[in-house]
């Protein structure tokens, strides 16, 4: 990994402190507290003696009440003396300070108060009507019944949801708005994927502030020799994809992102830490742009390409290749194992794809798994081959049953001892079962294989060379 630079411009893994989330507030100074022996100190009587003398106050002990200037006694009886100040009479709301004073509740007919009270429910009364209302549930029981009533009402209608959107909503729509209106350049299945991933990760964007583009984040990916990681920033991801992206764009004929900075190599590694050196300053939301406008760009590109046409462009990752609606899958995996890193590095709610999108992702790792499990037996990291020789090509052989559970799951056969094998039921020697996003983040490289989630049953040593392979697939 090089990471030379000069000093002027970014290095990702510069980035080694975590944001500090600031200090927190101390308690808050109470301004009151009970005394459950019904006794105070006389330092504090001049201070409580102003809550004395006001509606709502507390009742005297000899159960006597006062008259109110329109002859009616106050729902709770206001004591003619305090009985902690010695008996001397309580002082009159003239001489109170206007500030411990409320404001007397306006005088409402029974029948505009009964009205009020369907908006007093719903808190849509002023405060005014909300005390007169308040004041009459006092005296009127039949009223009082009915608020009881229309508050648990208010309840039902409110029940507590996220308010984060389905990640299936934005398919539904367009698939409603397609079904009313087919385009006339219609979107390949192989490219919705991608094309609702970079929509996702967009709207998550949208949603984080300019500090938060230089969180840091933690990209973690799979190699022979263990666990891989690589610290960079929010924007940094953003970087990336839209580097590694560009290898697509070139594909389809498009400008390479990154122009000549393309030349410091192919893989998506090289290309990914030319991009970062080359940057005189940290890349901040300013990378937005053109990574979206690249998405929509592959996407409207894509479109034009007929699975039926001669013309069937490969995309190459510079040690290997992949056909055009596979690399498209590809991108949209990374897109949204790379929007997880970005929402935990943020603290932002995300969801797994639409289930048929997470089918197409979970197919593509599926159908490359032989290949991988035979380049990792080239090198000496899975045990060879049954018999010690390949099955020929287009023969069954022995195979691994992978069961991904969910609704974006199925069944696939895996052949183990050679990638031109067929996979084959009569010859399964081992069953592994994991859920749907369990077993993507195992091929992003974000779960170890020894500590991956699955139901297991037959050949170990052929499951644990899956599962390895399963891990290998994901790169930086």
């Amino acid at each position: 990994m090089n990471d030379a630079g000069s000093a002027d411009r970014f290095d990702p893994g510069g980035f080694d402190g975590e944001d500090d989330p600031g200090g927190t507030n101390g308690p808050a100074d109470k301004g009151h507290f009970e005394d459950k022996s019904g006794k105070h100190d006389e330092q504090d009587k001049g201070e409580r003696q102003e809550g004395y003398g006001i509606p709502g106050g507390p009742t005297h002990d000899n159960g006597d009440d006062i008259s109110q200037d329109s002859g009616r006694p106050p729902r709770i009886p206001m004591p003619r003396a305090s009985v902690e100040d010695g008996g001397r009479p309580l002082p009159a709301l003239e001489d109170l300070d206007e500030t411990a004073q409320r404001p007397a509740p306006p005088v409402l007919e029974h029948r505009v108060l009964k009205s009020l009270l369907g908006a007093w429910a719903l808190a849509a009364c002023s405060a005014e009507e909300t005390a007169a209302v308040e004041e009459h549930l006092g005296d009127c029981g039949s009223c009082a019944d009915e608020a009881l009533r229309l508050r648990e009402a208010v309840g039902l209608l409110h029940q507590p949801e996220s308010l984060d959107l389905d990640p299936g909503l934005r398919t539904r729509v367009l698939d409603g708005c397609l079904d009313r209106r087919p385009p006339r350049i219609p979107v390949p299945g192989w490219a919705a994927p991608y094309d609702a991933e970079a929509a996702r990760l967009d709207a998550l964007l949208q949603d984080i502030g300019d500090a938060e583009w230089h969180r840091p984040v933690r990209l973690r990916w799979f190699e022979a020799e263990g666990p891989m990681t690589r610290r960079t920033t929010v924007a940094g991801v953003i970087a990336h994809l839209l580097s590694v992206d560009g290898l697509v764009a070139v594909a389809l004929g498009m400008d390479d992102p990154l122009g000549d900075v393309a030349e410091a190599g192919s893989t998506p590694r090289a290309r990914t830490e030319a991009y970062w050196r080359t940057s005189h300053f940290p890349p901040g939301r300013s990378v937005r742009a053109p990574w979206r406008e690249q998405t929509h760009d592959l996407v409207r590109t894509a479109s034009f390409i007929s699975d039926s046409g001669p013309a069937r462009p490969t995309v190459s990752y510079g040690d290997f290749e992949l056909p055009l609606r596979d690399a498209m899958v590809d991108r949209a995996f990374e897109c949204w194992v790379h929007a997880e890193d970005i929402a935990e590095a943020v603290d932002y709610p995300y969801e797994p794809p639409a289930p048929r999108h997470m089918n197409r992702m979970i197919d593509l790792a599926a159908r490359v798994l032989p290949d991988v499990l035979a380049t990792r037996r080239r090198a000496g990291l899975a045990s060879p081959p049954h018999h010690r020789h390949l099955v020929p090509a287009g023969e069954p052989g022995r195979s691994l049953r992978l069961e991904i559970e969910g609704m974006g799951g199925g069944e696939w056969l895996i052949p183990l001892d050679s990638p031109a094998a067929v996979g084959s039921a009569a010859h399964e020697v081992a069953h592994v079962a994991l859920d749907g996003a369990e077993f993507c983040r195992l091929a992003a490289g974000h779960v170890p294989p020894a500590e991956a989630a699955v139901g297991q049953v037959g050949d170990r040593e052929a499951i644990r060379d899956v599962l390895f392979a399963a891990a290998s697939l994901s790169r930086m």
